[in-house]
């Protein structure tokens, strides 16, 4: 079992930075992708970013790329996600998610672990 926990959410002005935090706890040896998920109000989850174990790869959506970097410190078992450059778009819960067969993917079902979210509002 793999247990994923996602904290530094917040309330920010637009053009402002925040920096996602996803800690792993159990079998993390088994991990290989990670990735950022959102969902807004009455929208459906979408795909923000996934990274590969070593960190060698990467994907974005394109609604945040150039923005936001995903990046992991596997001596921590921590995924980040700095978000730079904030719009009210962006205003969504935020959800980590962890995979052990995928090297990296941007489909929510390739993923066999989530956090319970936390949630980036973006003010105007």
């Amino acid at each position: 079992q793999v247990q994923l926990v996602e904290s530094g959410g917040g309330l920010v002005q637009a053009g402002g930075s925040l920096r996602l935090s996803c800690a792993a706890s159990g079998r993390t040896f088994s991990v290989n992708a990670m990735g950022w998920f959102r969902q807004a109000p009455g929208k459906e989850r979408e795909f923000v970013a996934t990274i590969s174990w070593s960190g060698a790869s990467t994907d974005y959506a394109d609604s945040v790329k150039g923005r936001f970097t995903i990046s992991r410190d596997n001596a921590k078992n921590t995924v980040y996600l700095q978000m730079n450059n904030l719009k009210p778009e962006d205003t969504a819960d935020y959800y980590c998610a962890a995979a052990h067969g995928s090297n990296w993917s941007r489909n929510s079902g390739m993923y066999d672990y989530w956090g319970q979210g936390t949630q980036v509002t973006v003010s105007t």
